[in-house]
Formats: C-alpha cells, sequence, structure tokens
C-alpha cells in the first residue's frame, strides 16, 4: 500500500501562523449573537471573510433586532468580507437553500461552524410534542442539511472545517433540557461519524462543547444577582460563568491549520464543569 502524501507541517512558517484564516471562508450559523457571534468576529479578525446566518425571531427576542448588521459591520471593520443571511431553521429545506444562497454570493464556505440551536426548559412529563419536533428541526435536522450542502465543495478543494456547538448537557445532561441534550448527543454522534468517513479528504469534524456561558439566552437568570451568582458558583469547579469570547480560541484552534491533525474531538470548554 503506497504511503500517504507528506504535507507541510502548519508551523513551517511559524506557531502564529497556523492559527492564521487569511483565504478562508466561514460561515457560522447562529452567528449574530452570543458564542456564534463572538466566533465569527474572531475568525474575521485571524483574516476570513465571513457569513454569518441569524433568525430575525431570536434577535428580536433578545431584543437585538440589529444585531445581524452590527455584526457585519464589525466583521467588515476588520478588512474581510461580511455577508448575513437570515433563515428560520424549522422549516425543511431553508438551512440547506441558506448554504447555497450564500455559496452563491459569497462563495462556498470552507469552514462551517453550527452554532444555532434552540432550547426549551421543562419538566420531561410537560413536554409537548409540537416543541420536540421544533428543537429537533432546529437542533438536529438543520445540521444534516447544512452538512449536505457544504461538503461537496470541501471535498472537490480536498479541505473543510466541521464545528459544531454542543453543549455540555451531552455528557451531563440537566433535568429540564433532556431534549435538547439528546439533540446535542446525537449531533455528535453525527460529528463522529463523518469525521472518520471524510478523515482522508482533509476534511476535519469537531465538537466544541460549551458549559453555562453568559448569553442572552440566559439574561433571564442573570436578573438576580444573587441566584446568579449561585448558579455560577455550581456550575463548574471554577465558579464563573464562561464568556463567549472564551469560546473563540478553541474554535480557531480546530478550524485552522493548527487544528489539522485534529478530528473527531469534543473539547468541553466547561471550566471544569463535565468533570
Amino acid at each position: 500500500m503506497p504511503s500517504p502524501p507528506l504535507h507541510p507541517h502548519p508551523l513551517e512558517n511559524g506557531s502564529a501562523a497556523c492559527f492564521a484564516l487569511h483565504g478562508r471562508r466561514a460561515l457560522v450559523t447562529g452567528g449574530s449573537l452570543g458564542i456564534g457571534r463572538a466566533i465569527a468576529l474572531g475568525f474575521a479578525e485571524a483574516g476570513a471573510d465571513v457569513a454569518i446566518h441569524h433568525a430575525a425571531e431570536a434577535d428580536g427576542a433578545a431584543k437585538r433586532a440589529s444585531a445581524a448588521a452590527e455584526v457585519v459591520a464589525a466583521i467588515k471593520a476588520c478588512g474581510v468580507r461580511a455577508h448575513a443571511a437570515a433563515a428560520d431553521f424549522t422549516t425543511p429545506g431553508v438551512a440547506r437553500g441558506m448554504v447555497e444562497a450564500v455559496a452563491a454570493a459569497f462563495g462556498a464556505p470552507d469552514i462551517l461552524v453550527i452554532c444555532a440551536s434552540i432550547q426549551t426548559r421543562a419538566d420531561f412529563l410537560a413536554v409537548r410534542a409540537e416543541e420536540v419536533n421544533r428543537q429537533v428541526a432546529v437542533n438536529f435536522a438543520a445540521t444534516i442539511e447544512l452538512l449536505q450542502a457544504v461538503l461537496p465543495a470541501m471535498q472537490a478543494a480536498g479541505r473543510g472545517r466541521v464545528l459544531a456547538i454542543g453543549s455540555v448537557n451531552q455528557t451531563r445532561p440537566e433535568s429540564e433540557l433532556l431534549v435538547y441534550a439528546a439533540l446535542k448527543a446525537a449531533q455528535h454522534a453525527l460529528i463522529l461519524g463523518l469525521a472518520r468517513r471524510h478523515a482522508a479528504e482533509g476534511i476535519t469534524f469537531n465538537t466544541l462543547s460549551p458549559g453555562l456561558v453568559a448569553t442572552e439566552r440566559n439574561l433571564w437568570r442573570r436578573a438576580d444577582a444573587a441566584a446568579w451568582a449561585a448558579i455560577q458558583h455550581a456550575a463548574n469547579p471554577m465558579g464563573r460563568a464562561g464568556l463567549p469570547e472564551d469560546m473563540v480560541g478553541a474554535a480557531l484552534l480546530l478550524c485552522s491549520d493548527a487544528g489539522a491533525f485534529i478530528t473527531g474531538a469534543d473539547l468541553q470548554a466547561t471550566g471544569g464543569g463535565h468533570l
């Protein structure tokens, strides 16, 4: 059997250069708020052109209707190209169509960050079927559509980076988030299978699993300072919530040349909350 071809090691151009994303085109779903926003801006600072997906309903619910426009302006200020695409992933086919529209306007992404998700807190016996279906559509079915839409171009190019934003709930599910936790676990299983399937093609698939992070999603929990302090203390050995920006370094590792030999990983960014 012939030996696989040798590729220049990223560190041959300097340790910092291997984290650079110049010439790359990234698509970050859920990129207008929270973790997605921080990653999108981090990629732009590293030199990537960045397209963000956002859901107008989610932005409005967070009282940040102009969030996508603000992120696009911040990306452009880094001297790279920016693009925003609004899409509601609860409708079948929309995620695939969004990728196709982004590719036509912006170029096919060679980095995909799957960050958009929804969750509903409820006792398991009170979970309604329509809410289960809604979470399945956004948190899992849309992931399949996104992957099927981006993979052909990555295969043709012989390079690609896919990063799914998971959750500490994959391995330590909260009792009120069992559907969300199950779907995050299913998403990581999908990532594992694809990592093995496409490893020889220069495409990596990884999961980044945050613990408690202070985002718009849990703003309501921070209204009571004492209660929030107790939640943070119990969340992890560090005794604090993470910030969206705490996820950027790990995302850069897994989506740059620095992570060229990492695939199928589940990087726990939890402050030790997974231990």
